[in-house]
Order: structure tokens, then sequence, then C-alpha cells
């Protein structure tokens, strides 16, 4: 079950609205916690109930850990958790790729496991280490068992993220965070659960035949032209971006009908002026993650530059892998570990100018944006072909080394370009120019940590502010209510309802 299909918007919500708004009329806490558990159990169960026995077994593992290391502050127990984690995470995630290198390297056929990957392991992986780590430093919240499991399992952050620390949620599990104005929270949630859904229904899904046309092809061995492979690219640039923009975006939403608020995992991405600032928006919580347990332990910027840059390589290197077991994950990690790399070389040799002219800075701007989306984009190559031979082919293609491809094929293949180009042109100024939806939202905190004046959000709102702020008002209710037919209308035209990129990982 997948946010943006039917039954969970027709079966599964309403039972689950009906009921928490019942136990929050009797006041009853514990019921509230233990109903959203039920709820988050059914709602993973609907995808493997085979593999909620794992989802179960890990929460119940890492809480009897976290209690040995609260007793005894034992980094043994603290060392033991995180090797259970992680070799749990590797073996459904990375044997059978590490089976079929070894094949590959050794030439002795070793038969494959032909493991399932249950859903949500990398990201319910993640926040258990975080919060035995927490435990063993101190800085743990006081939590019972019911409150710690519903941490991991809540259905709105479960399968895709964000990524939570104990300190986000576990805090707001309480009456007083249930009883905030309910009709706000109704509003603002279902708002921000509109809008995802556009973005995942109409927007993502809408430009994905494309990307999934030319990636294809070049996986049958077709070799790309120029204009399919630039198209293929684009094409794929933007059904990530609002595939898992909306998905952030209804996660939030969800949390919020509950009165509970996530962090920030999302901010306009494709409007950083460099790849540093591009991993401060996308993905939020994962490179804090990263940051936080991986490249600070390393070392971080600590230990000298050429250790600097061998933390950053690594850390980025294993970002990849946790995305996946595939090369091309590894590659997108190290291609974006040398992207950083480049990054801080050139803050470094070249610092910014002061009191330089208004368009002069507008020019610089520009040309930092255009440079670092294009780096982005074929990054992105790497990250949705299935093989290296795919992306190259795509890559020779963008950058018109493709001599000799099938006219015919591609004439067939890719029939509309004219509204291709119109499609390319609108989601630009979306991404580019638009406020994003905790922009739109901002009076209304959507989001733990950012306030409704934030310099985050200030800095990438446009001059249209105040006409985009939205509130609780007949106006705006209308068009979103209009908004949210056509997502719905979409979803019964769609032949197959597709899943987020994320639920992959």
């Amino acid at each position: 079950m997948v946010f943006s299909s039917l039954e969970f918007i027709y079966l599964f919500m309403p039972p689950v609205l009906f009921v928490f708004f019942i136990l929050r009329h009797l006041q009853w806490e514990k019921g509230i916690i233990w109903w959203l558990i039920a709820s988050s159990i059914a709602f993973y169960a609907w995808w493997s109930p085979l593999h909620l026995i794992l989802l179960l077994g890990s929460v119940a593992v890492n809480f009897v850990l976290h209690k040995m290391i609260q007793q005894n502050s034992s980094k043994f127990f603290l060392t033991i958790g995180i090797v259970g984690n992680l070799a749990t995470l590797a073996y459904f995630k990375y044997a059978d790729f590490l089976l079929s290198n070894f094949s590959l390297i050794s030439g002795v056929e070793t038969p494959l496991l032909h493991i399932v990957l249950p859903l949500a392991i990398s990201f319910f992986t993640f926040q258990q280490i975080s919060f035995l780590y927490d435990t063993y430093s101190g800085r743990i919240e006081e939590c019972d068992f019911a409150k710690y499991c519903l941490f991991v399992v809540f259905f709105p952050q479960l399968i895709a993220g964000p990524i939570v620390l104990q300190k986000h949620t576990i805090p707001q599990f309480t009456m007083s965070s249930f009883n905030k104005n309910a009709a706000i929270n109704i509003s603002v949630g279902a708002t921000l659960f509109i809008i995802g859904l556009f973005k995942k229904i109409v927007l993502a899904d809408g430009i994905a035949p494309i990307a999934n046309t030319v990636f294809n092809a070049g996986e049958a061995g077709q070799s790309i032209p120029f204009e399919a492979a630039w198209m293929g690219t684009i094409a794929y640039t933007f059904q990530i971006y609002f595939d898992f923009s909306g998905y952030c975006d209804m996660a939030l939403g969800l949390a919020r009908i509950f009165g509970i608020r996530l962090p920030i995992n999302f901010n306009s991405p494709y409007k950083a002026v460099n790849i540093v600032d591009s991993w401060r928006r996308w993905h939020i919580t994962l490179s804090a993650f990263l940051r936080t347990y991986l490249y600070i332990p390393l070392g971080g910027n600590k230990k000298g530059l050429s250790r600097r840059y061998i933390n950053l390589s690594a850390t980025m290197l294993l970002g990849g892998l946790w995305h996946g077991a595939s090369w091309n994950f590894v590659f997108w990690g190290l291609l974006h570990g040398f992207y950083l790399i480049i990054n801080h070389a050139w803050a470094a040799f070249f610092p910014q100018k002061e009191n330089t002219s208004a368009f002069l800075r507008f020019i610089e701007r520009l040309v930092a944006q255009s440079l670092t989306l294009l780096a982005i984009m074929v990054a992105w190559v790497f990250f949705r072909a299935e093989s290296f031979g795919t992306a190259l082919a795509v890559l020779k293609g963008m950058f018109g080394q493709t001599l000799y491809y099938d006219t015919k094929f591609w004439s067939h293949a890719l029939t509309d370009t004219d509204f291709f180009w119109f499609q390319a042109i609108a989601l630009t100024a979306i991404v580019i120019i638009a406020p994003n939806s905790i922009e739109i939202v901002r009076k209304y905190r959507p989001v733990i940590d950012v306030k409704s004046n934030s310099e985050t959000l200030k800095s990438t709102f446009v001059p249209l502010r105040k006409f985009l702020r939205w509130r609780p008002s007949l106006a705006w209710s209308a068009s979103f209510f209009v908004v949210g037919i056509v997502s719905l209308v979409q979803i019964y035209r769609l032949d197959e309802l597709t899943e987020f990129i994320y639920f992959n990982f």
C-alpha cells in the first residue's frame, strides 16, 4: 500500500482517523499510541505479512539493547547493536550482490539466495542505530516500549523517511501534541498531502514514460541519439525530484494530521548553488545521519585536508551503497564525493568576493545553479540506469558521441517531442521559481526545527510570497479541492500505480 493508492485513501485512512479522534476525545494517550502502532503494523503488513516478523523482531531486540546500554553504559552492547543491525541490513540488501561479484571475480559459479528486500529496512535500521548511539551518549529522551515502537513504525515516515531521531518524535507522543488544534492540523496536513499527491501522480508519473523509454532502450542495446538522451535525462531529473518531493510532502501532511511534526527532508535542492548546498536540501535527514554518525566519527575535517577528502569520499560511497546493491549506486556516491571535494577546494582557493554588484551576483548565481544542476543530472544517469553500459550509452548521446542509431525506432519511441519540451519548461519554472510546499504553509510551522520566519525558507522564497502563503480560507480550500480531484482522476486513469522511487531503498 502506498500513500497515492486508492486503498490507502479510501480504506486505510478513514478508520484510522475515526478511531484516533474517538481516543482523542476520551483523552487516552496510551490508547492513541497503541492505535497508531496497530495502524502502522497493518500498513506495513499490507505489503508483506512475512517481513512484519523481521520489523517487529528488530524493534523488540533493539529496545532490549537500549535498556542494557542505559543500565550499564556499556559500549559492548552498543557495538553488538550496531553490528547486529548492519549485519541484518547487509544480509538482506547485499548478500546476492556480494555473491554475484564473487562469482564474477573467482570464476566459481555461486548460486544466489534470491532474497526479497524487506520494505523500509534501510530506514528503520538507521533509525534504530541512531537510537542506540544516542542512548550510549546520554542524549536519549525517556520513553517506554510503546513510544519506542511508535518512533520506529509510525507509518507516515516508516517506508521512505524522513530518517527521524528519537529527539524529533518521541517528545511529541503525548496528549498535549495530540490535543493541538485539530482543525488547523487537518487543514495543513491535508494541504501538504494533496500537494504531494499531485506532484507524484500528475508531475512525476506524467513525465516518467519518457525516462523509461530512453533508459529501457539503452538497456536493450539501442544507441541513443542526442535529443533522446537529453530528453530521458531531463525527464528522470524531474521524475525523481517530484516523486521524492511528493512523498516528503505526503509524509509531513499525514503526520501533521495527528498533531506530529517531522523534520524537514526536502527543500528545493535544484535551487542549490553548489553540491554542498544541494546535499543540505536533498534528503536532508540522510545527509545529517551520514554526517553525524559516519563523517564526524571518521574525523570529519579535523585531521588535515587529505584526510578530509578521504572521509568525504568514504561517506558518499557508503551513502551511494545505502541506496542499493549495485555498482551504479557505488559510482553515483563516489561521483558526488568527487563533486564535494571540488566544491570544497574551489571555495578554499577562490573565496567569494564581497561588494560585487547586484547584476554580477545574479549572473554568478545563475552560472553556479546551472553548473550544479548539470553535475547532478550527469550523476542521475548512473542512479537511474540498470547497468554501466546503459549509463554510458545515455552519456554518449548527451555529449553527441552517438554517430549511428536506429532513426525508425526513435521516431516511433518518442513521438511528441514538442509537448515534452513544453513540459520541461513548465516543470523548470516550478522547480526554480515557485516556492516549495513548506514555504507555502510555513506560517503554520509544517516541520520541526524550522520556524515560520526561518532564514532557511526565506532564502528560497520568491517575490510572490504573500500571494502564495496558504491560509485556511474558502478560496484556498476550493483550489486544493480541485487539485485533489485532478489527482484522483489521474489515479483512476493509470493502468498501473507506481511506487515511490525511494520505496526501493
